[in-house]
């Protein structure tokens, strides 16, 4: 490994305040405050933006178990590309990742085939099944960074009122599937217009407000960090706000698809439309990018969630939830917030996938000050390209986006110093 000098770049790094053209120093695997002495890499940064490394807090690695779907390593070369140096992956695996043994048999799979920073959430429950808590202070101590059911949610009250209270012990947070089953049913889409016409069960938005409003709750009485996962209402947005505005701990992520798309786009019969939760209307998508330019969504992530061809080819409402998204969430949020509606500025984007996530699940990671590690990513606001899934490195293909004209993309992925990907 050689040591770099990043020259010539916009430097953004919310976490010390820093927005300004100039160099960057790294020696060793790390940032350092003086230039290398000898043997060092010149990289041009002009007219690029140089950030701390992107952290994506909520991606799917399929690994153990379903490897026929993705793998850590080939999700990990996702993660580089899309301009990630660090994922955090969920536990819905198989076996679930529920218990110290299978969290330290990602971590050092992780470590020897990952091209980027693997870090695992562990269950809430034994076997995501919502009935009995698993053993989160033993996986603490393997390595976990949060715990999550995601895919599932805890509908015990108790169940997860106890699990708060747990993970406040070992100031772990919590993250959320937000999801009331039986408001829920078996909806495969947004509950409205679409639904009808198209004669599919619907998906309402109640079933996701219940549950954030039961994680409000619970934020506030055990003081406790609750993050929801992937936000698709309006009606969540208000509840946040007000939350939020009260001083409780709870923060909501925003995934590209739920701004990009809107539910009409199931009435192609697409599966690659179908998600959960699901893509909804209109009102919402305007409602979750006012609760990004407010400041009530903090935290950008991808719900990278994988599937095999032959699973996602079948009848729209048998198919299984979910879409890729490591490598066009960085483009789409770009295109979307920065560029078209211009919700957010470059600096506040970058806070969102960096400093925010960092500071939720207690990672050092997200900042560019003098020794920390040398992970960094390059992003250039402006290319204009084309997303083809086929050349996706993901060992699946289940995207809407394949074709889609996009403007921004990450250029080059660094972590601890070593060029991990580079357009």
């Amino acid at each position: 490994m050689r040591d770099l000098i990043i020259k010539n770049g916009r430097i953004i790094d919310p976490s010390i305040d820093r927005d300004e053209i100039g160099d960057l120093y790294v020696v060793n695997g790390q940032i350092s405050a003086l230039p290398p002495s000898m043997d060092y890499e010149v990289i041009d940064a002009r007219n690029l933006v140089v950030t701390p490394g992107l952290v994506d807090i909520h991606v799917h690695l399929r690994e153990p178990g379903q490897t026929h779907k993705e793998t850590i390593e080939t999700g990990s070369q996702a993660a580089a590309a899309g301009g990630f140096s660090s994922i955090v992956c969920m536990p819905n695996t198989d076996p679930p990742a529920d218990n110290p043994t299978t969290i330290t048999w990602i971590a050092d799979r992780a470590s020897e085939g990952a091209r980027v920073n693997v870090f695992p959430a562990g269950a809430i429950t034994k076997g995501l099944k919502g009935e009995e808590m698993a053993p989160i202070g033993s996986m603490v101590q393997a390595g976990i960074v949060a715990i999550t059911d995601d895919g599932h949610c805890v509908q015990n009250h108790e169940v997860m009122r106890r699990a708060v209270e747990y993970a406040g012990m070992f100031d772990l947070a919590v993250l959320d599937h937000c999801q009331d089953y039986n408001m829920v049913g078996s909806g495969v889409m947004h509950e409205g217009y679409w639904s009808s016409v198209l004669g599919l069960d619907g998906w309402p938005r109640t079933g996701e407000e219940l549950v954030v409003m039961r994680n409000i709750l619970l934020a506030e009485l055990c003081k406790t960090r609750i993050h929801c996962q992937h936000l698709s209402s309006a009606g969540s947005v208000r509840l946040l706000r007000d939350a939020r505005a009260r001083g409780i701990q709870i923060t909501g992520e925003l995934c590209p698809h739920h701004v990009a798309l809107t539910d009409e786009y199931v009435s192609s019969f697409d599966t690659n439309y179908k998600m959960n939760p699901p893509l909804r209307a209109r009102e919402d998508v305007e409602a979750l990018i006012e609760g990004v330019a407010d400041g009530t969504i903090t935290i950008l992530g991808s719900d990278h969630a994988p599937h095999a061809f032959f699973e996602k080819e079948v009848e729209f409402d048998r198919a299984p939830f979910g879409i890729l998204g490591l490598e066009t969430e960085l483009a789409l949020f770009l295109t979307i917030l920065v560029h078209r509606t211009k919700a957010i500025d470059l600096k506040r984007l970058v806070t969102m996938y960096t400093i925010s996530p960092a500071t939720l699940l207690r990672l050092r990671k997200g900042t560019l000050g003098p020794g920390a590690d040398a992970d960094i990513t390059l992003i250039d606001p402006d290319l204009e390209w084309t997303y083809r899934k086929e050349d996706s490195f993901s060992r699946s293909r289940n995207t809407p986006f394949d074709g889609w004209e996009l403007k921004g993309r990450a250029v080059r992925t660094i972590v601890a110093g070593k060029t991990v990907w580079s357009i």
